[in-house]
């Protein structure tokens, strides 16, 4: 087993470990859901299922017949980045947490011929929802997971019961100055734009979105940016983030079609915004007021990947908003 390969599958073991098999299970349940011994947490378990020809992976916890909370996440990460949230709100409501195709432990056949853009995402996100009978659900967005997700709840404005933003933008104001190579890449996507892009792929460039913003960066657990620069070395992924980068230009066409949908759908938002994200910066979560005056708009005091430094903070104002929004 040469080197590489080793850090994929000790990532991918460690991914598992702390949510499957933290604790012991004491065979107690609630509502046909296993419970951790300590303090009743519920047990957050790992499963695929077949979805648009793709074996998608996810995270599940909390009772079956709860209320839905679809955790979409962002680049460059997985379900992992929900480790801490979802137990904090699986006694209440079912969370369930995919890797979108080309991320985390999804996997994709060869056959396939996959596209890797946005509106394929979305696809199969809303594949994923009809192969595990989702008709009703909150979604959490982030990053990537708010073009993604709002494609979604655009097709099926129906089936959403509400919105957490944290991060996840869908105004060119909220657009930050660390786009400009990504701006520089649309307008013109040479090799040589196409390569700049890919200090973003290394560890450094992944850990400085963990860690940028935050108010103690050195109390950022290594395990996230790590599990996504090792994930993200394997054949051919680098590449499908490229593409992505690319694609991204499609998502700003489409914000007044997503803004449009929110004036449409009048859904429950809370935008939870790491205020010093050098990427989707505070306006991007002022302006969902302009189209939803009841929108809830907090800012934290830290950076893009608010949950590795607010976890509790942003859990808690979860909890308060979907008891009010989510039947």
């Amino acid at each position: 087993m040469n080197r590489r390969n080793f850090l994929v599958q000790a990532a991918a073991f460690a991914s598992a470990v702390p949510v499957a098999c933290a604790q012991p299970s004491t065979g107690k349940t609630t509502k046909g859901r296993p419970m951790t011994e300590k303090a009743n947490v519920p047990l957050t378990t790992i499963h695929r299922v077949q979805a648009d020809g793709i074996s998608v992976f996810y995270r599940e916890a909390g009772p079956a017949d709860a209320p839905v909370v679809l955790l979409l996440h962002g680049f460059p990460t997985s379900s992992f980045q929900y480790r801490e949230l979802i137990p904090r709100l699986a006694d209440k409501y079912r969370v369930i947490a995919p890797d979108l195709p080309g991320f985390g432990f999804t996997e994709v056949p060869a056959e396939r011929n996959y596209k890797y853009n946005f509106d394929a995402l979305a696809k199969t996100v809303e594949a994923f929802t009809e192969a595990l009978h989702l008709n009703r659900y909150a979604l959490y967005v982030f990053d990537y997971g708010a073009p993604t997700g709002l494609r979604v709840a655009m097709a099926h404005p129906e089936r959403v019961t509400a919105i957490v933003s944290q991060n996840g933008n869908a105004y060119e104001e909220g657009l930050g100055d660390a786009w400009a190579p990504s701006q520089r890449y649309w307008r013109n996507p040479t090799q040589e734009n196409r390569d700049a892009m890919r200090e973003g792929l290394t560890l450094e460039g992944i850990r400085f979105q963990y860690t940028h913003g935050t108010p103690d960066p050195a109390a950022i657990a290594p395990e996230g940016y790590t599990l996504d620069a090792a994930l993200i070395e394997r054949p051919g992924k680098a590449d499908i983030q490229l593409d992505l980068f690319l694609d991204y230009a499609n998502n700003v066409k489409l914000y007044p079609a997503f803004q449009e949908y929110f004036r449409k759908s009048k859904s429950p938002l809370l935008a939870i915004w790491g205020k010093n994200d050098p990427f989707f910066i505070p306006p991007g979560a002022e302006a969902f007021k302009r189209d939803l005056p009841n929108a809830t708009v907090q800012f934290l005091d830290t950076g893009h990947f608010a949950l590795e430094s607010h976890v509790e903070v942003i859990a808690a104002a979860m909890r308060q908003f979907l008891a009010n929004a989510v039947a």
